[in-house]
């Protein structure tokens, strides 16, 4: 919190103290998530708590119901939830699975393991296949499982679309290819909570069942909103559905959201921020939403390439638009790097998570995000580099700046014709 001390402390230090209790300028908030919040969603957010049973909060749900289905790129219901992305992940498995059912999942990374952890919690079975951390899941690996499940124990594929601890993105349109091939009546169940609004999604395109997000990253907005966006395969499965249920379950939902109501209490504010950040990617348009961010990934890894450095994702067609994890040099800790361009430059950079732990930094390039945030973004990294004494090469920041410069006149020469 910038905050200076109480006034008798200010009074005590003269101008030229060394002593310094308030940074200039905006503190840059570079993680993966949650990402900067833009002052139009802020503003929206701003006002008196609603009646939530009244019209005039009736008419934006029935507006925000709507339009997070554009979002999705489905023309299915979407379940909001006052929760995190954790409980989405929890409402996709109790509301479609039973006691017992064996779920099949791949590790990605630090968030396909905990939904899998999750998973077990409930009373399911879980079968990983395992990954390097550095690649998305592979269709093909998950194809070959399912074929050999001739019995059909195999209830439910989980995976992760982008993975926001390595910067990995898994083909979800191949992995429904593969599951078809194999002719397995298998649920497929996808986490979105890094990419959606940020990274091409397709739910019904790609025959998703259970779609999950949250409101903390591409969407702009705090934490506190989460979505289970529905197939009808999903929606029928409930009838079967054994495991335990109340808070999560979609029934009332469905029942009370066309309407514009909810069985409970919602995040009205967040909802009125949601409208917002809707409209606002509406605006911009989810093409061109999409296009940025890729602009941008091509930037930074343009960036990181200039300074010797390496990206941690190891396929260049899995590389995610919304961050870019980088591997730290041998015998170079990525927290300390961390520390120190926070303390020097007050930017936060995401940190490595479990296996990766200080031994990647995440640089989150999603969001409300320009062309010259991400160029501060940049230099606060290569400056920092230069500080903590990290083995590196100059010109990140040109590099990523002629990226730019070649996607801008790109652009103009497809406007101009």
């Amino acid at each position: 919190m910038r905050q200076g001390n109480g006034p008798a402390d200010k009074a005590s230090r003269s101008p030229g103290d060394a002593i310094v209790t308030y940074k200039a300028g905006r503190h840059f908030l570079q993680i993966p998530g949650p990402t900067n919040v833009p002052d139009r969603v802020l503003r929206a957010m701003d006002m008196p708590t609603m009646d939530h049973r009244g019209p005039e909060f009736q008419e934006m749900a029935k507006r925000v119901l709507t339009g997070i289905r554009t979002i999705f790129q489905t023309k299915n219901p979407v379940v909001i939830y006052p929760g995190s992305g954790t409980g989405a992940w929890e409402a996709a498995l109790v509301n479609t699975l039973s006691p017992g059912d064996l779920v099949l999942m791949y590790e990605t990374g630090h968030f396909a393991s905990l939904w899998k952890k999750l998973a077990e919690r409930l009373g399911l079975r879980t079968e990983f296949i395992a990954g390097d951390w550095r690649h998305g899941a592979d269709a093909a690996a998950i194809g070959e499982r399912l074929k050999a499940d001739s019995g059909h124990e195999i209830k439910a594929v989980c995976v992760v679309h982008n993975e926001t601890s390595t910067g990995c993105v898994t083909p979800v349109g191949d992995v429904r290819k593969a599951i078809d091939a194999a002719g397995h009546p298998a649920l497929l169940l996808v986490d979105t909570i890094s990419s959606l609004g940020s990274v091409d999604y397709r739910h019904d395109e790609w025959g998703v069942d259970v779609t999950v997000g949250g409101s903390q990253k591409g969407l702009m907005l705090p934490p506190g909103l989460s979505f289970n966006a529905l197939s009808d395969k999903a929606i029928a499965a409930q009838a079967s559905a054994k495991l335990p249920r109340s808070y999560w379950a979609w029934d009332e939902m469905l029942a009370m959201n066309p309407n514009g109501f909810f069985p409970s209490t919602p995040a009205t504010n967040l909802l009125y921020g949601l409208d917002a950040a809707i409209e606002m990617l509406h605006e911009e348009g989810l093409g061109n939403v999409f296009a940025r961010h890729q602009r941008h990934a091509a930037a930074t890894r343009a960036a990181v390439e200039a300074w010797g450095l390496e990206v941690l994702c190891a396929d260049p067609a899995q590389h995610s638009g919304a961050l870019t994890a980088v591997l730290m040099p041998d015998g170079k800790g990525a927290d300390a790097l961390r520390k120190v361009i926070l303390e020097r430059f007050d930017m936060s950079l995401g940190a490595g998570l479990s296996k990766l732990a200080d031994k990647i930094f995440r640089i989150g390039h999603l969001g409300d995000y320009n062309d010259l945030t991400l160029i501060g973004t940049l230099g606060g990294v290569e400056m920092g580099l230069q500080v903590a004494g990290v083995a590196h090469k100059a010109g990140g920041v040109q590099a990523a700046m002629a990226v730019l410069a070649q996607s801008g006149a790109a652009e103009a020469r497809q406007a101009a014709e």
